[in-house]
């Protein structure tokens, strides 16, 4: 018997041991190395990440019923689960796309601190204790503020690192003071024990809701969620663009995990209260997001907007609270991670060529690069929502979810907002095809780590799209972990 619990105790924490071992190798390898094999730290990451992938999928993967381990802090549950392989995969997918930066890609301590924010994010995914959640937000967010500001030489980088540090210290500040508050109140820091007081009256309901809207802070900084997105445009312009792919993806994969096992778990007999201000929050987000997105000159920060629209998206599957909203929030999310890591990877491979951000300046890229004008034309279709693709799929699911909880109104703003969002990605893909350019005859070199990962991207994006049953049940899966 003892046997069993230690396995299952280990297994629900494999990624996560993975991940370590993994970056003790990379450092031991970073130390042997001479400067010519340096570039090969990216292969050793990237594949040490898909063995990672592939041993969980085999051997890691949960029961069918929630297990709480390691003194009930860790939750074993497929939820966690799906979450920690997007993590991983979106790790694996960054060390190839640094691997062409010659500033990053050859230091050892770039992945060092990508892979130590990869095991705070399954963490995050998988606490079910608030001292582990905040832990593992932390975990997350530390190496995350580095990352931003790593190209010391460039202004630009530095003030995204300084800025990203200043505004998630505060908003953590904010949000461990509302985890200090849910403590005080109920007398423990089990996420799923929480709720007993609410619904025994031990606690107000003004007080509860006061508590909500502290935490809220420090979730809504984690997806990017207006009034709380202010950041993203300006670190995303400025950090390195692997890095903003990483930060528009997995870090906001797992702000929503925690917040749907939150508020869910602990939460439950406020539900009609919250719901409405993840409402108002999705709302606000979709329409400013695109609004503002829709003016920009600058493809990061164009994509920055369209980051925080998306986040909009993702936030109708959970204010409408059901085992069909959170199932419709996670193929969201599984489609989002896919399509976007795929657009920063383009951006990225054209900066490598170009050294600009500037919309204008893809002009004639159809002729430059024909495959990467590809990648482009299909991943910026899929983030508009366009069908055969991921995210015309995962939009229907979200919108579904609103109508069948009577949220219709939600249902036909993100219809419009959809719209305004397909126009100016269609603005990019108009300068892509149609303009013309001095440079046109001189190619954009794609290199092998590039086409490996945008090819994967790409296949991931038209399966997500056409062959979606599996995504789907996955999805599924892991939303019935929560009900």
């Amino acid at each position: 018997m003892f046997g069993n619990i230690d396995t299952t105790m280990v297994l629900a924490i494999l990624p996560e041991i993975l991940l370590l071992f993994l970056a003790i190798v990379v450092l031991a390898f970073d130390l042997v190395w001479n400067e010519d094999h340096k570039r090969g730290l990216g292969w050793l990451t990237a594949g040490g990440l898909g063995v990672i992938l592939v041993v969980s999928l085999a051997i890691g993967r949960p029961g069918d019923r929630p297990l709480l381990v390691w003194g009930d802090m860790v939750s074993h549950d497929w939820l966690s689960f799906v979450f920690e392989m997007m993590f991983i995969f979106g790790a694996g997918i960054t060390a190839l796309f640094a691997m062409e930066f010659k500033q990053m890609g050859e230091r050892g301590e770039f992945y060092l601190l990508l892979l130590t924010s990869t095991l705070g994010m399954t963490l995050m995914a998988s606490a079910a204790n608030l001292i582990i959640l905040y832990l593992a937000i932390e975990t997350t967010s530390i190496p995350l503020y580095v990352l931003a500001g790593f190209f010391r030489g460039e202004n630009k980088s530095s003030e995204a690192g300084f800025k990203y540090l200043l505004f998630g210290a505060l908003t953590s500040t904010v949000m461990l003071y509302g985890f200090s508050l849910m403590y005080g109140f109920t007398g423990t820091t089990d996420i799923y024990a929480l709720t007993e007081s609410v619904i025994n009256g031990e606690v107000s309901l003004a007080l509860v809701l006061g508590t909500l809207m502290l935490v809220l802070v420090g979730f809504g900084f984690k997806v990017s969620a207006v009034p709380f997105h202010f950041w993203a445009p300006d670190v995303y312009e400025g950090a390195p663009t692997p890095v903003a792919g990483f930060l528009s993806t997995a870090s906001k994969a797992a702000g929503f995990a925690v917040l749907m096992r939150v508020l869910l778990a602990a939460f439950p007999a406020s539900v009609p209260y919250w719901a409405a201000i993840i409402a108002v929050l999705s709302t606000a987000s979709m329409t400013l997001g695109n609004a503002l997105a829709l003016v920009q000159k600058n493809i990061k920060r164009m994509l920055a907007y369209s980051s925080i629209a998306h986040a909009g998206y993702a936030l109708i599957g959970v204010a409408a609270v059901s085992p069909l909203g959170t199932t419709a929030t996670v193929f969201y999310l599984l489609a989002y991670v896919v399509t976007n890591l795929a657009a920063f990877g383009v951006v990225a491979a054209y900066w490598r060529v170009s050294g600009s951000d500037e919309i204008a300046s893809y002009a004639a890229l159809s002729r430059r690069a024909p495959g990467l004008s590809l990648v482009m034309l299909v991943a910026f279709l899929s983030l508009a929502g366009m069908p055969p693709l991921g995210g015309f799929v995962a939009k229907v699911f979200v919108f579904a979810a609103a109508v069948k909880s009577g949220l219709v109104w939600l249902a036909m703003i993100g219809v419009l907002n959809s719209i305004v969002g397909l126009y100016y990605y269609l603005i990019v893909l108009k300068v892509v095809y149609l303009y013309r350019s001095e440079e046109e005859e001189i190619p954009v070199p794609i290199s092998r780590p590039y086409a490996l990962a945008l090819g994967i991207l790409v296949i991931g994006i038209v399966l997500i799209g056409t062959a979606f049953a599996p995504w789907f049940s996955w999805s599924n899966t892991a939303a019935a972990a929560l009900f």
